[in-house]
C-alpha cells in the first residue's frame, strides 16, 4: 500500500467514493494501492488521532519499533503505549506482530501499515 488516508465525511461523501471505486472496478480500472479511513465527526478523528498517537505513528512510519523501544523514544508509561497501539490497530493505522526476543520470551514490534498517512478533515 502507498499511502493511507484519514478524511472526515459525511455518508453521502462516503457512499459517493464508494461508487466511483466500484465504477473503475467495472472498467476494469487499476487502484492506486491507497486505503481511506472516513470519520464523520471531525472532533472523533481528533480525538483518535491525537497529538500523542501522531507521534507513535510517526516513530513506526520511521521503522518499526517494539513496544519498550516505543516507551523510551517517546518517553510515555508502557501501559499507555499499548492502550494506544491497540487502538491504532482497531482504526487500521498500525499492525503488529509477535517476536521472539532471545532470552527474553516474547516481544511485540509495531509496523505502520503504509509509509505515507495523509489526514484530511473538512469542518461545516
Amino acid at each position: 500500500m502507498s499511502k493511507t488516508v484519514v478524511r472526515t465525511d459525511d455518508v453521502d461523501g462516503f457512499f459517493a467514493r464508494a461508487k466511483d471505486a466500484a465504477r473503475r472496478a467495472d472498467q476494469g480500472q487499476v487502484f492506486d494501492g491507497n486505503v481511506t479511513l472516513t470519520f464523520e465527526d471531525p472532533q472523533q478523528m481528533f480525538t483518535v488521532l491525537s497529538q500523542a498517537r501522531r507521534r507513535l505513528m510517526l516513530e513506526v512510519m520511521r521503522e518499526p519499533k517494539t513496544i519498550n523501544e516505543l516507551t523510551q523514544r517517546l518517553h510515555r508509561n508502557r501501559s499507555a503505549i499499548t492502550k494506544d497501539v491497540g487502538l491504532l490497530e482497531k482504526v487500521g493505522l498500525v499492525v503488529s506482530q509477535r517476536q521472539a526476543n532471545p532470552g527474553h520470551g516474547i516481544q511485540k514490534v509495531i509496523c505502520s501499515v503504509a509509509p505515507k498517512i495523509e489526514m484530511v478533515a473538512t469542518l461545516g
